[in-house]
């Protein structure tokens, strides 16, 4: 708080004593007051008047310090009532009994959130695993079947575990720390793990994936990276043109390692590529193909940001799409 936020706040009262002296001025004039008299009573009466006004800027000002100092050394915020020193004076003390009824009610409306929150996420998984077990039965029974019956039936399967798996990801994102380790991977594993778990929709649509140089250590999650890269592989495949082509290519950043998903696709029109990380934002090809949730990109930022990944995207309508992730050295990892 500056001085002339102080005297702004209080104009009134400084414009009250004004027309006070003034009133009573011309009325001790108007009495035969000599105007040396009316200076003798005037000046002190401002001084007195300023300086008061100046010790309550100064006992304002550091009252105020303190309780910004207290509230920059709170990971919540919202306990700032709770921790800050007690109130000098009747008006402040009422105010900060406010605050803490407010502050209370609202730490138990977020603790009931994170609790809800919590039981949303334990049922998402555990119906997760629950479904997951009729997939794998009807893969099975698919075995059965003719060669171009089984064919179709199992890249729609593919597709439920890929939606399925998204909403686990999804659910577990609110809280990744609890089923993320990060530790040196192999880049192939990785792209081959993504590439099995999406073999029967690359298959489906004739997408041919190339692979160069990924034989590279990096640090991340294995499993939560290969879902990323899992992510990225079914655009290019959804969004594909004539003999369509993926290839993964790893070079190293100094101490850093990109992988570079470059495809031959229908490429995303300049001005949506702001936009294609936000959450259920389709694009004109998605609105086009009706198959797009929105959702894909999002998580893969999402993740990204957990994961300590750079994630840039790059594209040319009708030309292709490029999207870069660089991976931390083991340096760059805040936890590891």
């Amino acid at each position: 708080m500056t001085f002339r936020e102080f005297l702004s706040d209080r104009l009134g009262r400084v414009a009250l004593l004004l027309l006070c002296l003034l009133l009573g001025g011309a009325f001790l004039l108007a009495t035969g007051t000599q105007p040396g008299v009316l200076a003798l009573l005037g000046i002190p009466l401002l001084l007195v008047f300023l300086g008061v006004q100046t010790a309550d800027f100064l006992r304002q000002r550091n009252r105020l310090r303190e309780l910004e100092a207290v509230l920059e050394g709170l990971d919540q915020k919202y306990l700032f009532a709770e921790c800050a020193p007690a109130p000098g004076d009747l008006y402040e003390r009422r105010l900060f009994d406010l605050c803490r009824r407010a502050g209370r009610a609202m730490a138990g409306a977020v603790s009931d959130a994170r609790a809800s929150q919590g039981e949303y996420r334990e049922y998402v998984e555990r119906w997760v695993h629950e479904v997951k077990t009729p997939v794998t039965a009807a893969r099975l029974i698919c075995r059965e079947l003719d060669g171009e019956t089984r064919r179709k039936l199992l890249a729609e399967l593919s597709q439920i575990e890929a939606h399925i798996e998204r909403a686990l990801f999804y659910a577990r994102a609110q809280s990744p720390e609890r089923d993320c380790l990060l530790r040196q991977v192999d880049l192939g594993e990785i792209a081959a793990r993504a590439i099995e778990t999406h073999r029967s929709l690359l298959i489906q649509q004739g997408v041919r994936v190339e692979t160069q140089g990924l034989d590279r250590p990096v640090y991340t999650d294995e499993k939560w990276a290969a879902f990323l890269l899992g992510q990225l592989l079914q655009n290019s495949a959804r969004y594909r043109r004539e003999e369509p082509v993926i290839t993964l290519t790893a070079r190293p950043l100094g101490k850093q390692t990109q992988l570079i998903i470059r495809d031959n696709g229908m490429g995303i029109p300049a001005w949506e590529l702001s936009r294609v990380f936000d959450r259920g934002f389709t694009g004109s090809n998605g609105r086009t193909r009706g198959s797009s949730t929105g959702m894909g990109l999002y998580l893969c930022k999402k993740l990204a940001g957990f994961l300590e990944l750079g994630l840039s995207i790059a594209s040319e309508e009708g030309e292709g799409t490029t999207v870069t992730l660089t991976f931390p050295s083991r340096e760059d990892l805040t936890e590891l």
